[in-house]
């Protein structure tokens, strides 16, 4: 069973950035497409942005310009730059298809 473990979330300003970073275990991710997702207080979890084997690229729009989602052979990164506080929420990776079991999230808050 492959696990995720998110992190590199924190407390930052608005316009501040930050780099999550995504772990699964085991080599089988490397086939996968790949998401980031969060999910505010009171809301449902939304996708954020999605990246393929072939490193094509998805961005919902209210993240759009502002968010790059990347990966390497082993891990998947969110670098996410302008900040608002409306970006605040806990953070999650998994496939687009959700084939696996959620992580811990990582706490991204930002606020001044």
């Amino acid at each position: 069973q492959v696990q995720l473990v998110e992190s590199g979330g924190g407390l930052v300003q608005p316009g501040g950035s930050l780099t999550l970073s995504c772990t699964p275990s085991g080599s089988i991710f490397r086939k996968y497409t790949m998401g980031w997702y969060r999910q505010a207080p009171g809301n449902q979890r939304e996708l954020v942005a999605t990246i393929t084997p072939a490193n094509r690229v998805n961005y919902a729009d209210s993240v759009k310009g502002r968010f790059t989602i990347s990966r390497d052979n082993a891990r998947m990164f969110l670098q996410m730059n302008s900040l608002k506080p409306e970006d605040t929420a806990v953070y999650y990776c998994n496939t687009d298809r959700l084939n696996w079991p959620w992580g811990q999230g990582t706490q991204v808050t930002v606020s001044s």
